[in-house]
């Protein structure tokens, strides 16, 4: 059985990946970071693989229609 996703908060990304919250959100908006994922009403986050994949190599990050 595949384990599932896990949906990371803003506070573990900054953490992760040391960007700053601006920076993240200019690097979504080019295309470049990973988009969060609307999880509740006022809340978001992004899927833990995104992120680990962007820290393993961030220049080559391209998102994948998952």
């Amino acid at each position: 059985m595949q384990t599932p996703e896990r949906i990371i908060r803003l506070k573990t990304v900054l953490t992760r990946t040391g960007l700053s919250r601006s920076t993240i959100y200019r690097k979504i908006a080019e295309g470049t970071f990973p988009a969060q994922l609307k999880i509740s009403t006022n809340g978001a986050g992004w899927r833990e693989s995104d992120i680990n994949r962007w820290v393993a190599d961030p220049p080559r990050w391209r998102a994948t229609n998952d």
